[in-house]
């Protein structure tokens, strides 16, 4: 598997103020924006763990979209995002069918090194959030897909230098661990509540370089503490998978 990009490390470890990104741009499409938002679980995980009133998180999501579908350069414009900074780091996710063929898997890496470097000319640490495979009752599933889910976005992020957080993977160990979990919609594609709190558990991971193990938020008790603990230790092991 490929590691983190040395351009990322560098740009993680001269993050103003230090240790962690404090603003986050989320780019994606319904797999953020199903279950309240992505982005507003990962920035209550943040804040009770760094105890940082001032972290912020937004997001640009469009239903059914590829990555390419979205006005980077509109996004990285702070007066766009009712914003007076820049953010610290975007993430990107593209369209679970981008990997299903290899024109779409290019014109995904093409756009995933394009971004990034926009990204980064512009002070923002670029990220890549992985996508998961479907169940079987989706129409598009065909056995063993996360393997070319893994493959693309590796590929892009060693292209791109971008971090690569594998969301898909986390779904995978999940499932291999415990068959009964419900971490999709059951419409076999979406994420439900429990895959939309282990993606934000293994975005937290990746990017504060810390444990989410023992963090208390669980979205108005609507995850259980013994789904709450298996997910964050999923998550955990994940990061520690690729570190």
């Amino acid at each position: 598997m490929f590691r983190f990009n040395l351009v990322v490390l560098l740009l993680l470890s001269n993050m103003v103020l230090g240790d962690y990104p404090r603003s986050i741009l989320f780019v994606g499409n319904s797999y953020f924006y199903y279950n309240d938002s992505m982005h507003n679980h990962v920035e209550e995980l943040m804040k009770e763990s760094f105890r940082d009133a001032n972290i912020v998180t937004k997001s640009s999501t469009i239903g059914g979209s590829r990555l390419h579908n979205h006005d980077i350069d509109h996004l990285l414009v702070p007066e766009n995002l009712q914003r007076n900074e820049q953010v610290d780091m975007v993430i990107m996710q593209g369209g679970s069918g981008e990997v299903l063929n290899k024109s779409s898997r290019k014109k995904f890496i093409k756009t995933a090194v394009e971004y990034s470097l926009k990204a980064r000319q512009k002070g923002v640490i670029p990220a890549l959030f992985m996508t998961h495979a479907y169940l079987e009752n989706d129409y598009r599933f065909e056995p063993n897909l996360i393997q070319k889910i893994e493959q693309t976005y590796f590929q892009a992020g060693a292209e791109s230098g971008a971090l690569v957080i594998p969301v898909g993977s986390a779904y995978e160990r999940a499932y291999a661990k415990n068959n009964q979990i419900k971490l999709h919609h059951p419409d076999g594609t979406h994420p439900g509540m429990l895959g939309t709190y282990l993606g934000a558990c293994v975005i937290f991971a990746f990017i504060t370089n810390k444990s989410p193990i023992g963090l208390s938020y669980n979205y108005l008790d609507r995850v259980s503490k013994k789904d709450r603990l298996f997910l964050q230790q999923i998550a955990w092991e994940v990061y520690l998978e690729y570190n």
